[in-house]
């Protein structure tokens, strides 16, 4: 047991040393020669305070991002190896003898130790974006996201889990297969409730307050062959001054939503175009094709997980207190396969998005024809969430769901060059 943690502990160490070195020492994040002086360059639309700013921002981001998710996979190893879950286990069994019951109450403890544990990191990024004029919450209402945010985990992964282990339960050998056959009802049912359900948990959602502005996007949307009849704005200036615009939901559910900082910092024209990329997407079903991947991967990910779990429980049950993948205390083991596979994939993923996202950026600059709005949208986007233009190759290939601004600027320039 100690040598197990004490390996896994020295590991994470080792791990830590390596990313401080190359996010801080070896990754080289400045723009090539040939895009020296233009409107790529940070030198051109940042002032030297900002360009120093988006370095030491984006690099204690980067780096806390790379730390918080092997510490997630630390977590569930010491709950297994101090015998902590078999622990949650023995009181939930003492609390009642309804099986859906024992679920939650175990559930409940793993929840609330992994988020006490989970709970330091989180809080220091709020203060890291707080103090570098990103987020613009106060601890109270930073608290009380966390705590929606942690009920409403709670109340899915408890349907989940019930659901999961009865599966286990019952169809030993098949289980991954009806547990994904149920999942892609259910992954459906989120994406379609998300935003008239859950999104308003946490801000406002209303129709677009400007209404000369909107009949622009709708006129746009009209172009498009979109039948659009709102665009939502939310009040995401209560916590951020980072700028953002979004295509979610599916249906009738769809919704093109605009956060109001975008909409006080940007131009007419700006906004214009990234309602167009928005479009994008939705033109080109980008949400359907994430629905139809995200399926994939979850059925890919459930066949290897039980693989792995039988094979592990095999071969270290004993030190992992785990005698059957039938015990509930055998969760936080699904949990780490899961996130390390997810993790392990993520580079894949990420790649897709980007590549939906130069589709849509392609689609909005032959929508709007406006080079310059676009140009300088961008620039905005880097001046206000103080990311970095040109990212390391590891930050890009890991937290990179769009391509860098770098190559979003790049793009535009080429395609202005192609138009004359």
């Amino acid at each position: 047991m100690r040598k197990t943690i004490s390996w896994s502990i020295g590991i994470y160490l080792i791990y830590v040393l390596f990313m401080i070195w190359y996010l801080f020492y070896f990754a080289d994040t400045s723009i090539p020669k040939e895009f020296k002086g233009t409107s790529a360059d940070p030198a051109t639309f940042l002032t030297p305070r900002e360009l120093m700013l988006s370095e030491q921002y984006s690099q204690m981001k980067n780096l806390l991002f790379f730390l918080a998710i092997p510490y997630d996979w630390l977590i569930y190893i010491a709950i297994l190896a101090l015998g902590l879950s078999r622990k949650f286990q023995g009181w939930a069994k003492e609390t009642t003898k309804w099986s859906a019951l024992q679920t939650a109450v175990y559930l409940f403890w793993l929840s609330l130790l992994v988020t006490v544990f989970t709970l330091p990191l989180h809080f220091i990024s709020y203060l890291l974006s707080k103090e570098y004029g990103i987020n613009t919450q106060t601890v109270s209402h930073w608290l009380k996201d966390e705590i929606i945010h942690f009920w409403v985990n709670y109340v899915l992964m408890m349907m989940i889990v019930s659901v999961l282990y009865w599966l286990i339960r019952k169809f030993e050998k098949r289980w991954w297969f009806y547990a994904w056959l149920l999942s892609i009802p259910f992954i459906i049912f989120l994406t379609f409730i998300q935003p008239v359900v859950i999104d308003p948990l946490y801000n406002d959602f209303y129709p677009l307050r400007d209404k000369e502005l909107e009949a622009k996007i709708l006129a746009l949307a009209e172009q498009a062959n979109i039948p659009a009849e709102h665009v939502f704005e939310v009040n995401m200036s209560e916590k951020t001054n980072a700028l953002n615009a979004y295509v979610t939901g599916i249906g009738p559910n769809s919704r093109i939503v605009l956060w109001d900082t975008t909409l006080e910092r940007l131009q007419e024209d700006e906004i214009l175009f990234i309602m167009a990329h928005e479009m994008g997407h939705y033109v080109m079903k980008h949400i359907y094709w994430g629905v139809a991947g995200y399926v994939l991967l979850t059925l890919i990910g459930l066949y290897v997980t039980n693989k792995l779990m039988k094979w592990m429980i095999k071969r270290w049950g004993v030190c992992l207190h785990i005698k059957d993948i039938k015990e509930l205390n055998s969760l936080p083991l699904f949990f780490l396969l899961i996130s390390l596979l997810s993790f392990s994939v993520s580079p894949l993923v990420n790649a897709v998005s980007r590549y939906e996202e130069h589709a849509a950026d392609r689609y909005a600059i032959e929508l709007t024809k406006n080079t310059e709005a676009a140009i300088s949208s961008f620039q905005e986007l880097t001046r206000a969430g103080l990311s970095q233009v040109n990212p390391p190759y590891l930050v890009k290939i890991f937290r990179y769901g769009h391509p860098t601004i770098l190559e979003r600027i790049v793009f535009l320039n080429m395609y202005e060059q192609h138009r004359k």
